[in-house]
């Protein structure tokens, strides 16, 4: 009987890129996971979307000069575009703001009916950290202090990262605003709060005992954590940008905190594809159906809000809604041994990977590297070893020598198949003892032993091909060789449905080759299914062209040297977002200590015109610029070329620091700096003169 299953990644936060950490967190896993239950024949429905509320991204989009939604809209279409580009296919991928997804308000403002309804709401009146300096209040994540836990000097308002435990903020020793550094006041406001802690005495608790037997073992001990620790929490801030509290409990810049809402968009977004699809009843028939099976990918740092908040709320509701039936987080995913950082330059830019690499060797080689039960790493000689070893020599070897062959020596033809002697019936079984293998693999989120099998079962295949040498018995005995060619299609075309999930483009190519039209299911996979006729007339391009030597010194170099680049006399690129999820509010850089009045005005500004730039010979991320200055024109070294191409900057205009001492900035003299801000992108942009300056202006 066909199941139904609902299947969602974490919301990605619209408030920057994501990385290949996200990307084998959430995404990989849940569309290699999606495509092979559909090849069972299930019926599967797939969202996500951007988180697209918050502090961080109403902070950062007044600093970019531009409205809210224009500044989501910029993150979503960059993280889609990511996405894309390593295969992941959604029914939908939209968002929770409201000219993304119309129906996301209304679902979300029903749940805190629902749930005030039902008794698990109640209204505080309380004291919460105020910047009198700002003029706002500060939400708990942009207050730091010492933990008064464990006395870690460095703890948020809500969380610990030494101990890990939820805080109050309120009970920080030495608070201090993460924003401008000033010491916060306590002011009262008014805020709902979700009373977790009485949900999980009446359902929450009992339901996660039944769940140990099914979920993974770092999930178990993360919720089992959490649950000791439940209390209520508020729902609600102070917020320009947001949903909106329903009907009579809407006050005026006052919505539904971020982390309360944004899950609800998995629901919001399912219903707006199935209406925009014209079968509105599909939407509850799937998510109040006690049958559908519900499947959450994410990283470890939204387990919290996925295994214990959102099944609290979805039960709460009494609404009929279904609720997780498994939550499938992986841990953390570094590189080459340390924390993926891109304001330290410890990352992988896109240049490196996009365009050089066919898509499915990075999935494949991403699989082989997920953080299923811990944290683990990408490393470039390891990518190396996985596309040569596994998808060229293995799968991609026995592909190509077999279609190749006969193409040469059998007219491009499949033969006819013949009697089976018992090597040719142990490789067609050892085929489908693959599917049976692979299948558990992947439905237990298994995808890095799915990997090793599939591999496994390619070397049986070509120890096959050894064996029986068609070479040979192309000459002594073409009866045989025939046989042995088509007893290798069928395999091979089994390796062709069995990686379909991972590498789901070659697959296709495979079975083109093959002249299979129909999409293949997994039942399809094993024994013998291919009619006997031609090859598709051109031959099968290398499928995994190999990783060389040379390549990888080259990217390890690369990443030492983005590591150890000097940016003094640069301006400074912003950290990236923060991890994606509904977590996610971001910390704002805090102002630098206080100055006199002479130390500013000692500063010489001036309006200057770039009229030559070009790379730096010895930095990828620098460019070496020629700034006209009205009596004098001088070398500036920046670290923009991350932002900008050297060939569109000639007649940019700039402010230029001019009285800097000169400083060499690896070979190169820089005299002066040129200001810039932290664009939309995370990325710096340089701050322009005003209108009608001429070139040597002093800014004041």
């Amino acid at each position: 009987m066909t199941e139904k299953i609902i299947v969602t990644s974490a919301l990605p936060y619209a408030n920057g890129p994501i990385h290949f950490g996200h990307i084998v967190g959430a995404y990989l896993p849940a569309d290699i996971f999606v495509r092979y239950q559909r090849m069972r024949g299930e019926d599967v429905h797939f969202v996500c979307g951007t988180d697209e509320h918050g502090v961080a991204i109403t902070l950062k989009a007044e600093q970019a000069g531009q409205s809210y939604p224009d500044y989501v809209d910029h993150w979503h279409r960059e993280i889609g575009r990511i996405l894309d580009s390593i295969g992941i296919e959604f029914d939908l991928f939209s968002g929770t703001a409201a000219h993304h997804n119309p129906f996301h308000a209304e679902l979300a403002q029903g749940f805190f009916l629902d749930l005030m309804r039902n008794g698990y709401l109640e209204q505080r009146t309380e004291e919460q950290f105020y910047s009198a300096t700002l003029g706002r209040f500060l939400p708990d994540r942009y207050v730091e202090g010492t933990c008064y836990k464990c006395n870690s000097p460095n703890a948020r308002g809500d969380e610990c990262p030494s101990c890990g435990s939820w805080l109050d903020a309120k009970q920080l020793i030495d608070p201090r605003s993460t924003l401008d550094g000033s010491t916060p006041v306590l002011r009262e406001t008014r805020h709902w709060y979700l009373k977790l802690d009485q949900i999980r005495d009446e359902w929450l608790a009992e339901w996660f005992t039944a769940k140990t037997a099914e979920w993974k073992v770092n999930v178990r001990h993360f919720v089992a954590s959490a649950l000791d620790d439940l209390r209520a929490r508020p729902i609600t801030r102070d917020l320009p940008w947001g949903v909106p509290l329903p009907g009579e409990f809407a006050e005026a810049g006052k919505v539904l905190y971020v982390w309360f809402e944004a899950p609800i968009g998995y629901l919001s977004i399912s219903k707006q594809y199935w209406n925009g699809q014209g079968q509105p009843e599909r939407f509850e028939q799937l998510w109040k159906d006690p049958a559908t099976k519900l499947y959450h990918f994410l990283g470890k740092d939204n387990i919290t809000f996925h295994a214990v908040v959102f099944p609290a709320m979805l039960w709460g509701t009494k609404a009929g809604w279904v609720v997780p039936t498994n939550v499938p987080a992986n841990e953390f995913f570094n590189l080459e041994g340390k924390k993926f950082n891109t304001s330290k330059g410890w990352y992988i830019p896109e240049s490196s990977i996009s365009g050089r690499f066919p898509v499915d060797g990075l999935r494949y080689a991403l699989a082989t590297m997920m953080p299923e039960t811990a944290d683990s790493d990408w490393s470039w000689r390891e990518f190396q070893a996985r596309i040569n070893d596994d998808l060229a020599d293995n799968l991609g070897n026995f592909v190509a020598r077999t279609l190749r062959f006969a193409e040469r020596f059998l007219d491009g033809a499949i033969p006819d198949l013949g009697p089976l002697l018992p090597q040719d019936r142990e490789l067609l079984d050892a085929g489908a003892a693959a599917a049976e293998e692979i299948g558990a693999h992947l439905a237990s989120f298994s995808f890095r032993k799915a990997c090793a099998r599939l591999m496994a079962f390619g070397n049986t295949c070509n120890k096959y091909y050894d064996t029986e040498q068609p070479w040979a018995t192309r000459k002594t005995d073409p009866a045989r060789c025939g046989q042995t060619l088509r007893v290798c299609a069928e395999a091979i075309r089994t390796l062709a449905i069995l990686a379909r999930p991972i590498l789901p483009d070659t697959s296709g190519k495979i079975l083109e080759a093959l002249g299979v039209t129909a999409p293949p299911t997994w039942a399809d996979a094993g024994g013998v299914g291919l009619p006997a006729g031609p090859l598709r007339a051109e031959p099968l391009p290398v499928l995994f062209p190999k990783v060389a030597d040379q390549l990888v010194a080259e990217e390890l170099a690369k990443l030492e040297k983005m590591a150890a680049e000097p940016t003094e006399g640069a301006p400074a690129v912003a950290s990236p977002a923060t991890e994606a999820g509904a977590a996610g509010d971001a910390a704002q850089e805090p102002i630098a200590p206080e100055i006199g009045f002479d130390q500013f005005t000692a500063v010489d500004l001036r309006a200057g015109t770039i009229v030559a730039a070009a790379r730096h010979p010895k930095a990828d991320r620098l460019l070496v610029l020629q700034v006209d200055l009205g009596f004098e024109q001088r070398t500036i070294v920046a670290g923009v070329a991350q932002s900008y191409d050297p060939a569109t900057l000639t007649g940019t205009r700039v402010v230029a620091v001019v009285n800097l001492a000169p400083r060499s900035l690896r070979g190169v003299e820089s005299q002066g700096m040129l200001l810039a801000t932290d664009g939309p992108d995370g990325k710096p942009r340089f701050v322009a003169p005003g209108e009608g300056a001429p070139n040597g202006t002093r800014v004041r």
